[in-house]
């Protein structure tokens, strides 16, 4: 693959994605994002995607789960709701066993896939792909994406994918009809229109667990917040995604820095976010 060949995003690019409120703004207007996240067996990606979409700037975040999680959440972000109500963006998947799902929650991610909105799919959801009409971003890392391609019959190895994962980014837009966001050192961002746009990781730090779940709060916050541009403009998901793996990248950087250039943890990274933000609109 010719790296070459794939946009690089900037910063100027990533603030002309963060909306700034408006003097009119309420917290719909803002952004309502559903989460269908964390399980029993990993309550811990609730908290990381709640944290960091409440702090990417969306004007509220309802969530569904079971109930220790739910705790969990709350515990964490008291402002979050947890009764049913209006959603204009999801994310779903982060922290879920797709071998596993309850009857309750498998009605939930239904009722998330039919209702035409942005989705983001992540982890245990990324085997709902092409059930779903609205716009769609799926985040997988490299042996996820194999586990994907192989449930539609394409041969390869997650050596193959970390070998040249912009193609096989581009393949999964292919196989999938959605846009693409392959985590890795350098994320590679793509759709089936041909954008393709690549953004390198800042510090290495990033890679260490929950993360991702991070990454999913912050792209599910900034879909949420964009969901009058994708009701007319599909195509704005890839960028909306690069611009989440810019803000991510940034984030885990000044954490290490205010860490001394040391390791951080995936909450640091969360607690930056707002700090990013701001820089962008500043």
């Amino acid at each position: 693959m010719d790296q070459a060949s794939w946009g690089q995003w900037t910063a100027a690019e990533a603030a002309s994605w963060i909306r700034r409120p408006a003097a009119d703004d309420d917290k719909y207007r803002r952004g309502v994002l559903g989460v269908v996240t964390g399980s029993i067996e990993y309550p811990g990606a609730a908290v990381l995607g709640v944290e960091a979409a409440h702090r990417a700037g969306v004007g509220m975040v309802r969530y569904s789960g079971p109930r220790p999680v739910r705790e969990a959440v709350l515990l964490r972000r008291p402002e979050t709701v947890t009764q049913p109500g209006r959603v204009q963006a999801w994310l779903l998947g982060s922290g879920l066993d797709p071998s596993r799902r309850s009857f309750m929650l498998s009605g939930d991610l239904q009722h998330a896939l039919a209702s035409g909105l942005p989705v983001v799919l992540d982890a245990g959801g990324l085997d709902l792909v092409g059930t779903h009409t609205g716009p769609t971003v799926i985040t997988p890392h490299a042996g996820e994406l194999a586990r994907l391609l192989a449930t539609r019959e394409v041969d390869t190895s997650v050596e193959e994918i970390r070998a040249d994962p912009g193609a096989w980014a581009e393949r999964a837009a292919h196989e999938t009809g959605t846009a693409v966001l392959l985590k890795g050192a350098t994320t590679y961002v793509c759709d089936p229109e041909g954008t393709r746009i690549a953004v390198a990781a800042p510090t290495h730090w990033l890679a260490t667990a929950g993360t991702g779940d991070v990454l999913g709060g912050i792209l599910g916050a900034l879909a949420a917040t964009h969901h009058e541009r994708l009701a007319t403009d599909a195509a704005a998901l890839t960028r909306l995604a690069a611009t989440a793996a810019y803000v991510h990248g940034e984030a885990a950087r000044l954490a290490s820095a205010a860490a001394g250039g040391g390791p951080v943890t995936a909450l640091d990274v969360a607690e930056a976010v707002p700090r990013v933000v701001g820089a962008l609109l500043g």
